[in-house]
């Protein structure tokens, strides 16, 4: 027995030293010392509303309509309009101590009015110096001096697994603390061409947006902005903007009151292990072109369709989201050094950046001719038919086979009814599809259970498409 307790007194002094060495990190200095310097965002929306007309319940031949006028009048131009505020929470933190703060560009968006309060309870109207969508950045100024403010960090230093916290109003609760480690970094989201986001697993909720994320050293590494939620709360995964993004923009902000963007004038896409293959690359690296705009930057420059970006100024493209985000920072006018992969080869272009036009959409889809319903499908599982002299003027191109229908292999592809067949990349080179005949005998020279890459024309965008494993058909 007195063993049993010894091992037990033992077993319990190891374990509280252990806690003691090895237990969680203590955030109530981190929490005191940057607390003062990040806000409470609160704004208003006004919803201007129309006029609303309260129908008068009895005619002039009712026996009560003498007595009812009396007291329910009638506006016989309507009603008068109602107006409704929309109010919305957020945070921010001060980067000057002469009122300059920065937030996330939704919690101020379509904002009438924007008021920032300070943890000492003072108040104050802000101006919106800009706001970038892209980034989901803004800047907003108060009229106050001598104010706390954060220290910035370096996100290139953080690691996968290191301590971060959060300190923000979720919910509207001023100057709360929530603490979790770096998931990820470098994230790419969709539609989110410009961020590479640290994820985290950090409680993050709706108030938290535009408040500031620490390291364990009190420095400003990011600004949480957005979570993945089926719900709408918290559930694990949270997102934010490296705090050198948004430096960057916050000057580009202070100067001029927007952001001036670099771009190639191409449409880019990832390279996969079966694109790789069929383009002679080693490994799946670099940002395949699949289209370039005419008379653009990477045109004039000499960039060709099917060409791979490995590197931009000297700097490797690993992922597809890279290109955008390194072009993205660079300074229109500026002449720049693309290396592409071309037909088994690198080469150096050199290229003038272009400026980030607003956002254009453009959408338009080739017709479907009218083809049989038991027309074969080739090897790829493809009903696939050449253009008519009216698609090509249309269409604007000299060639290329329209697929009418999908089937066995074909219809697990990414491929659609209505896209367009240009060409077949197959070990480096590139063939352009010109006619059915052509196509099937070309199919014919693959073996059974190969990958086929086709570069595809979708609407106005074009994308390489593989097909993996060609029956033996």
């Amino acid at each position: 027995m007195k063993r049993l307790i010894t091992f037990f007194l033992i077993g319990f002094l190891s374990s509280f030293v252990f806690a003691q060495t090895r237990g969680l990190p203590d955030f109530s200095e981190l929490a005191e010392k940057q607390g003062p310097a990040v806000v409470n965002i609160s704004t208003t929306h006004v919803v201007r509303g129309q006029s609303q007309v309260m129908p008068f319940p009895f005619d002039e031949n009712d026996p009560a309509f003498e007595f009812f006028k009396r007291f329910v009048p009638r506006h016989p131009g309507g009603g008068m309009p109602r107006d409704f505020e929309n109010k919305s929470l957020g945070s921010g933190f001060i980067v000057s101590g002469d009122g300059y703060i920065l937030t996330n560009a939704h919690v101020v968006d379509g904002a009438d009015e924007v008021t920032v309060r300070l943890t000492d309870k003072r108040e104050f109207k802000a101006k919106t110096i800009g706001a970038d969508k892209r980034t989901d950045v803004a800047l907003l100024k108060i009229n106050a001096t001598g104010l706390p403010v954060v220290k910035l960090g370096d996100p290139a230093q953080l690691k996968v697994g290191e301590w971060v916290v959060a300190i923000g109003s979720p919910f509207g609760f001023d100057n709360s603390v929530t603490a979790g480690i770096v998931s990820a970094k470098g994230r790419s989201l969709p539609q989110e061409n410009y961020v590479p986001f640290i994820q985290t697993d950090v409680a993050i909720n709706p108030g938290n947006s535009g408040g500031p994320l620490f390291n364990m050293r009190g420095e400003v590494v990011g600004i949480n902005s957005q979570i993945y939620s089926r719900s709408g709360g918290y559930m694990g995964v949270s997102f934010a903007i490296p705090i050198d993004v948004a430096m960057e923009i916050q000057n580009q902000l202070r100067a001029s009151g927007k952001v001036s963007r670099g771009r190639l004038g191409v449409v880019i896409q990832e390279v996969s292990k079966e694109l790789a293959e069929s383009l002679g690359l080693g490994k799946p690296m670099g940002a395949v072109v699949n289209s370039v705009e005419n008379n653009g930057p990477a045109e004039k420059a000499g960039i060709e369709a099917g060409d791979v970006i490995l590197k931009f100024d000297g700097k490797t493209i690993s992922n597809s989201a890279d290109l955008p985000r390194m072009v993205g920072i660079t300074k229109p006018g500026t002449r720049s050094t693309v290396q592409v992969w071309r037909k088994g080869t690198t080469r150096e272009i050199g290229v003038v950046i272009g400026e980030v036009p607003d956002d254009k959409l453009a959408t338009t889809k080739p017709q479907r001719s009218a083809r049989s319903a038991e027309q074969p499908a080739n090897r790829l599982g493809l009903v696939v038919s050449e253009l008519t002299a009216e698609q090509k003027r249309e269409l604007k191109m000299n060639s290329g086979l329209l697929i009418e229908d999908l089937r066995g292999t074909g219809a697990r592809s990414d491929l659609r009814p209505g896209d367009i067949i240009i060409a077949v990349i197959s070990k480096g080179a590139t063939t352009e599809i010109k006619t059915v005949d052509q196509f099937n005998k070309l199919l014919a020279q693959f073996e059974k259970g190969s990958n086929v890459t086709l570069l595809i024309r979708r609407g106005e965008m074009q994308t390489f498409i593989t097909i993996k494993g060609l029956n033996g058909n």
